[in-house]
């Protein structure tokens, strides 16, 4: 079985809005991992939005926001790779 603890201290975001379709290609594979990743919508929350405008140039998602132990950040954008990623790691 999946574990839903992040490798060496890795903290997971996943930018998304609640209607779009590639947003929920992600939360299915994230509810089919058992992994507990916290959801930062950004039409709820403009001030989410806004983050992903000035990390990505964009405020297109889903978009995963990937924090290292050591505290670097990563932001992983397309649905297709971020489900990549959450398989080959957590699966």
């Amino acid at each position: 079985m999946p574990s839903s603890e992040a490798p060496a201290g890795e903290k997971l975001a996943l930018y998304t809005m609640a209607f779009c379709p590639f947003s929920w290609r992600v939360t299915r594979t994230i509810d089919r991992l058992g992994l507990d990743i916290e959801m930062r919508d950004v039409l709820m929350h403009p001030s989410r939005r806004a983050e992903l405008i000035e990390a990505c140039g964009r405020s297109t998602v889903p978009v995963l926001w990937i924090q290292s132990a050591d505290g670097s950040v990563r932001w992983l954008p397309e649905s297709a790779d971020i489900v990549r990623y959450l398989v080959e790691v957590y699966g």
